[in-house]
């Protein structure tokens, strides 16, 4: 398969495996939405890890495939292109992607579904689809100008270049710049981290700020409050508070 999905220490890990450079047919993005939707329904996955390998994360789209499609085909296509991408974005837990190597096109909208983004010093993100006479067609014009702001994408999107990992950093693009040989070690920490707190609170937090953002300021505090009212109703919240009361911050245990 070219996409799997393991588990372990509560963290899905969706594992990109298409050698030589991960590009992303049609085949990858059906298997990709499949797994997506099945870590975000399973009990034992708390936190997701998106992980291209140790020399590449994903090179973009399956050129050679898209050269054959015509206007019609991908009028067919694109809305499924999109779904594929928006099932990662939509896991309603944290994730990470892992970014080593490339990481452009599709691999660069791919990472962006992320809630943070680690990415190791090899790392080369860009959206070149205007290259080839395009635009992003996977979330990449609404996604990147929504994280790094709307100028910093427009120079990306416009221009095709390809950003090396530390001015990804500073235009926040990514989060975190380590050594490649410890970007899926640290990712995976990241998320088993996360993968220990109170998972329906986690959901709360994401869909509050996720869906926050796509609104007015009055929406999104109607949305965080009735998230926030109902985590009343959780044992999250009472085993919280209660060993918050009995042995102060930071020390609960949740299930």
């Amino acid at each position: 398969m070219t996409v799997s999905l393991e588990v372990a220490e509560g963290v899905g890990t969706l594992r990109l495996d298409r050698p030589p450079m991960n590009a992303l047919d049609i085949a990858t993005q059906d298997r990709l939405k499949e797994l997506a939707e099945e870590a975000a329904r399973r009990e034992d996955v708390r936190a997701v890890v998106v992980y291209g390998g140790e020399k590449v994360f994903a090179a973009g789209a399956d050129i050679k495939e898209m050269q054959e499609m015509d206007h019609t085909a991908m009028v067919l296509r694109a809305r499924a292109l999109q779904d594929s991408f928006s099932a990662v974005a939509r896991i309603p837990k944290p994730v990470v992607a892992a970014v080593t190597g490339y990481a452009l096109g599709g691999g660069c909208e791919l990472a962006l579904c992320a809630d943070f983004r680690i990415a190791g010093e090899n790392a080369k993100l860009g959206q070149p689809e205007i290259l080839l006479g395009l635009i992003p067609g996977a979330g990449g014009t609404q996604r990147l100008a929504r994280l790094v702001g709307p100028s910093k994408a427009k120079d990306l999107i416009f221009t095709g270049r390809m950003v090396k990992a530390e001015e990804a950093r500073e235009i926040g693009l990514v989060d975190r710049v380590v050594p490649a040989d410890e970007v899926y070690a640290q990712a995976h920490a990241w998320a088993a981290k996360l993968a220990q707190g109170p998972a329906l609170a986690l959901r709360a937090a994401k869909e509050s700020i996720d869906t926050g953002l796509e609104t007015d300021i009055d929406t999104g505090l109607a949305i965080e409050r009735n998230w926030f009212a109902g985590l009343f109703a959780t044992e999250d919240r009472e085993r919280g508070m209660r060993s918050f009361v009995a042995e102060g911050p930071g020390k609960a245990k949740f299930l």
